[in-house]
């Protein structure tokens, strides 16, 4: 290997050890692996940032606007309430839900769909009765699945399709994806109908303080005011008080919390207790005894009628303004006017005070403050509402605008009229003038860090073929699938792709892989398209772990779920997408 080369692989190797290492985040890794090329001499400064321009960063900022507008129509919501409402059975459900967050998921941001369907997922389940673990997942990876369909559902496509234009000179247009997505699509429909049943079904929703779904396992503080019922019991006969609805899992006294509560500390004017259980039952356990949520006073303080506040349940998402604060440093009430009342996080039990622990994606919040403020608050904080969300945003005309235009932008495209770039780049102005959505909100619409990765790694991924890394990867590739037949040397890819994935994100995956791939498929003679579309097919099908996509981290706290829980479902479903994505891949495009 020439040093050139060397240079480009040791870059390649420290930033996948960053990636796994996960302490920084993508785009950081990503700029600093740029800086590394520079700095090496892989990467040409006039060639440094051009990929901040490329069409893959206008496209998908562009599609995270439209998306983000589609979902605020609400015209999603409203035109599958009705439909929803009548179904009893769970198999009708779960075919309703996935189907349809599956379907919606090749037309806007599959994260985007499945935020807009969770609600009535959660409404379904406490309805019916139901873990909501029998739907969230399943819904996570029909998004998955639903995103391989077009060529805007999830950005390894769009990636792939520009490997495919600078090999060919013909890119992946927009329905090229359709016939091995919708085949995927309706075998993973098929076996997460009857495979939900590998999911933990122990895992039940009951009511909540707002109707809304609850989680069982909610921490909170409560402090002691003078003269309250409770000041001078012990512990015990607390939580004999309350009938042991709640567990008293710590004290704080001047400042300091105790080590260990005993059923005979007595309680006093000032001590904070921390607290577990349901919420309906830590509010009972609460007020019954005189004491107060933390911060649940902060609105009346302000002049806020009690009448008109309301509290609500809600998911952090991935991208969330909180993710990674603690909740002391955040200042939720005087900087947003919502106080924090509880923190649910799955599979762990929280023994740090309220004010010291750090939010996570996926933690579930309740959430307190101005009920017509609510929904705007949660929007800005990045937080999905996990009640049904009753929210008009104008007419039904003004409702229905956001999905004609998508609809013109997806019929340019795939007609040739229009590349794609420029058609979603108009579509997203559209939905500015036209006040689908806001300047503000599609500037908080766009997934910044994603760009700033696309961006950085697209020089990256362009000295790894430059210097002929690329070549020399798949050489070896080739070597190795010497005496494979076609179908095994596309298998072999999407495996890879698949296997990868899930501890880089898909995006990076697909830049570092299908310049690999395309080269590979040369080596052996055959044409790139098959393993192009193995890749991408591999990159966006990560059923294995909650963090290697979004969609999967945003269901783990409402449903329960813990890290091993993915596997239980997704590892079958992986095989399932190699046993079918092959031969579709290969009946599709010939090699």
């Amino acid at each position: 290997m020439a040093m050139p080369q060397i240079l480009a692989v040791l870059i390649l190797c420290v930033m996948m050890a960053l990636f796994v290492w996960g302490r920084l985040r993508y785009d950081v890794v990503a700029l600093l692996a740029l800086l590394a090329s520079l700095a090496a001499g892989t990467v040409t400064p006039d060639q440094a940032f051009r990929g901040f321009s490329d069409d893959i960063v206008i496209i998908v900022g562009s599609a995270l606007v439209v998306s983000a507008a589609i979902a605020r129509s609400g015209v999603i919501e409203a035109a599958m309430r009705r439909p929803f409402r009548r179904l009893r059975r769970l198999r009708w459900q779960l075919l309703a839900l996935v189907g349809s967050v599956t379907a919606l998921s090749a037309l806007v941001k599959n994260i985007g769909a499945l935020a807009m369907l969770m609600p009535a997922a959660m409404k379904m389940a406490k309805r019916s009765g139901h873990s909501p673990s029998a739907y969230l997942m399943p819904m996570a990876f029909g998004s998955l699945l639903g995103g391989l369909i077009t060529l805007v559902g999830t950005s390894p496509n769009i990636i792939v399709s520009r490997v495919r234009e600078q090999i060919t000179g013909q890119p992946f247009t927009m329905f090229d994806y359709a016939p091995v997505g919708i085949g995927l699509s309706l075998v993973g429909l098929v076996f997460l109908l009857f495979g939900h049943r590998l999911l933990p079904q122990d895992r039940r929703a009951t009511a909540s303080l707002s109707e809304a779904v609850n989680i069982s396992d909610y921490h909170t503080e409560a402090t002691v005011p003078e003269g309250a019922a409770v000041a001078g019991m012990t512990v015990g006969e607390y939580l004999g008080a309350v009938d042991g609805e709640v567990a008293v899992t710590g004290l704080v006294r001047d400042g300091a919390r105790r080590a260990v509560t005993l059923p005979d500390t007595v309680i006093q004017p000032g001590d904070t207790l921390l607290l577990r259980g349901e919420p309906n039952a830590l509010e009972r356990a609460a007020i019954k005894v005189g004491m107060e949520l933390t911060r649940q006073h902060a609105a009346a303080d302000e002049g806020v009628a009690a009448d008109s506040i309301g509290v609500i349940e809600a998911v952090m998402t991935p991208t969330s303004m909180l993710a990674g604060q603690s909740v002391g440093r955040i200042g939720l009430f005087d900087q947003h006017g919502v106080n924090l009342i509880a923190i649910s996080r799955a599979g762990h039990r929280m023994t740090q005070r309220l004010s010291r622990t750090v939010l996570a994606a996926g933690d579930v919040l309740l959430v307190q403050g101005p009920i017509d403020l609510l929904p705007e608050r949660m929007r800005v904080l990045g937080l999905l509402p996990l009640a049904e969300r009753k929210i008009r945003l104008g007419g039904m005309h003004k409702r229905l605008l956001p999905v004609l235009i998508l609809g013109l932008a997806m019929a340019g495209t795939a007609a040739g009229l229009v590349p794609v770039a420029v058609a979603f780049f108009a579509a997203a102005v559209l939905m500015i003038l036209t006040r689908a959505i806001s300047p503000q909100e599609a500037y908080e619409a766009v997934e910044w860090p994603i760009l700033v990765m696309l961006g950085a790694l697209i020089p990256v991924s362009g000295a790894l073929q430059e210097t002929g890394v690329t070549d020399l990867l798949g050489n070896w590739l080739s070597q190795a699938a010497a005496g494979l037949p076609a179908w095994g040397a596309v298998a072999l890819l999407q495996i890879v792709a698949m296997a990868v994935t899930p501890f880089l994100n898909n995006a990076a995956t697909v830049l570092v892989m299908a310049p690999i791939a395309a080269t590979f498929a040369a080596q052996l003679g055959y044409r790139p398209d098959a393993f192009l579309m193995a890749v991408a097919v591999g990159a966006g099908c990560d059923f294995l772990t909650p963090i290697g996509h979004q969609c999967n981290t945003l269901v783990m706290g409402p449903g329960g779920y813990r890290f091993g829980d993915y596997a239980r479902l997704g590892a079958p479903l992986s095989v399932l997408v190699v046993l079918a994505g092959v031969p579709l891949i290969l009946w599709t495009w010939p090699v």
